[in-house]
């Protein structure tokens, strides 16, 4: 284009050079009239090449997909226009313990055209994200009464009725795995007003019976953690029960760590939360039912699945600047119905817990739960304690054992990236006269400490000290004493 102009510019200008070289004032006027015409035909040509190539350049830049629209979401030939890639931004990364269902959605708020960040996408109006963790972890345990079975899940993490009792010391047994790496999908979508939010979260940690092996692969199956969906102050699906209050649980290596003394339940449900003020909010919600019981005869749990009213759950939760608290009940029908014996009882709970700041940059707070109820073994402990008993004298009754539980967590910031938690658990279950399974627990404890090192924002290494003690109702004791390792990429 440049260099078209520049040729007509010189031919112009030699033009009228020769122009003045002519003989006669006549010829010379003609020659100039001709040569003047030539060269602003040459002008005229090169000028609408010029304008070609800028329409050129203009529709080749309108084409170009824009920073926030990957290519792939531009139509092909023959297919349908696909909405474009809006990048939004992330929410905060799991803890150990997962995120609550406040902050794993409060994290999906809606974002205008003028986001600009590195994750998250939109499409046909729904903000959709991904984040998790990877979790490395290993272990060496040893035993004071036995051995726990290969691929059992109390290899895996502290499972307090998996103590062994009664058998001899082994010697130290070491672990390792990545099953506890999970993933977590959130969506939001406004409609009319209203907003309509999802979450998917998955990881490794599964049934016995589905998963590997550690002999070649260590390949396991992907198992469901939780799955619900929120419409304004309605919640449906699988979520933490309403009875636990998921913000009191402390940092640890653990899946759960006080595991004994924390109520500890994920399962299908129906809720609603109505905020009462700004301090104050409460929720109630309709909950899977499921009856685990023993006999006298044995102290294996079994479920019954005879159950024939949900579980009602009711939680307050209390939000100052001094701390965080929550006060919840639980009301249950129990119900087992085998045809010969067709029996109901009630059980009922309440629990406490909070998470109080020690300082103004909360690097360290208090954690604490108290529980205690008749009926309700397995929402405390991983149902350590039997919902129910089956006694086949007087009737074939049902006796409900009640217990008492709760933990206790001390967290200490040393430093921005270096902390510590000190945790204390307990559980003690009270069995009705006469409906005394044999071999049943009768308490169990741990105690843990840990440190954390935080070498960049997405990365926790920690290691972690524990033990525990399991009573059978007999006296008999077993004891485990476990060193832990993690290492956590959150993204």
């Amino acid at each position: 284009m440049a260099f078209k102009t520049r040729m007509a510019l010189t031919a112009l200008l030699s033009g009228t050079a020769l122009m003045g070289l002519a003989p006669t004032a006549a010829q010379a006027q003609t020659a100039r009239e001709i040569e003047l015409e030539t060269r602003l035909k040459a002008l005229e040509a090169a000028v609408q090449d010029l304008r070609g190539e800028l329409n050129a350049a203009r529709a080749t830049a309108s084409a170009t997909p824009s920073p926030a629209q990957s290519p792939s979401s531009s139509p092909s030939a023959g297919s349908a226009p696909i909405a474009p890639t809006e990048v939004v931004s992330s929410p905060t990364a799991p803890r150990p313990n997962g995120p609550s269902t406040a902050t794993a959605l409060a994290a999906t708020k809606p974002t205008g055209p003028a986001t600009a960040s590195t994750d998250g996408f939109k499409v046909a109006g729904t903000t959709v994200k991904l984040n998790g963790f990877i979790k490395a972890y290993a272990s060496v345990s040893r035993y004071s009464g036995g051995n726990i079975a290969p691929e059992s899940v109390g290899r895996d993490f502290y499972f307090p009725s998996m103590t062994p009792v009664g058998g001899r010391n082994e010697g130290d047994s070491v672990e390792g795995h990545v099953k506890q790496t999970r993933l977590v999908l959130s969506t939001e979508t406004p409609i009319a007003g209203h907003t309509l939010k999802g979450l998917v979260e998955l990881d490794f940690q599964v049934v016995p019976g589905t998963q590997g092996n550690q002999r070649a692969t260590n390949g396991y199956d992907l198992g469901l953690r939780r799955a619900f969906f929120v419409y304004d102050d309605w919640l449906f699906g699988q979520d933490w029960s309403n009875f636990q209050y998921v913000g009191a649980l402390p940092e640890t290596t653990d899946l759960i760590g006080p595991t004994e003394g924390t109520v500890f339940v994920r399962q299908p449900q129906i809720r609603y939360t109505r905020k009462l003020s700004d301090a104050l909010s409460l929720s109630v919600a309709a909950e899977n039912p499921e009856t685990s019981s023993t006999s006298v005869a044995s102290a294996t749990i079994v479920e019954n699945a005879d159950d024939r009213l949900p579980d009602i759950t009711a939680r307050l939760n209390y939000k100052t600047a001094f701390g965080e608290f929550s006060l919840a009940g639980l009301g249950r029908k129990l119900t087992i119905d085998t045809g010969a014996l067709n029996e109901s009882a009630t059980g009922w709970g309440v629990s406490f817990a909070g998470k109080v700041p020690l300082d103004e940059n909360g690097r360290s707070d208090i954690r604490f739960m108290v529980t205690h109820g008749d009926g309700i073994g397995r929402y405390v402990g991983l149902n350590l304690a039997p919902d129910a008993v089956f006694v086949p004298l007087v009737g074939m009754r049902l006796q409900t054992p009640s217990l008492t539980a709760g933990f206790a967590a001390l967290k200490l910031g040393w430093t921005d990236k270096l902390r510590s938690t000190f945790t204390g658990s307990v559980q003690g279950i009270d069995y009705p006269t006469g409906a005394v399974p044999i071999g049943a627990s009768d308490s169990t404890w741990s105690a843990s400490a840990n440190l954390f090192y935080s070498p960049v924002k997405a990365v926790d290494l920690g290691v972690e000290f524990r033990h525990a003690e399991r009573t059978l109702v007999d006296g008999e004791v077993g004891k485990m004493d476990r060193g832990e390792f993690a290492a956590r990429y959150s993204f």
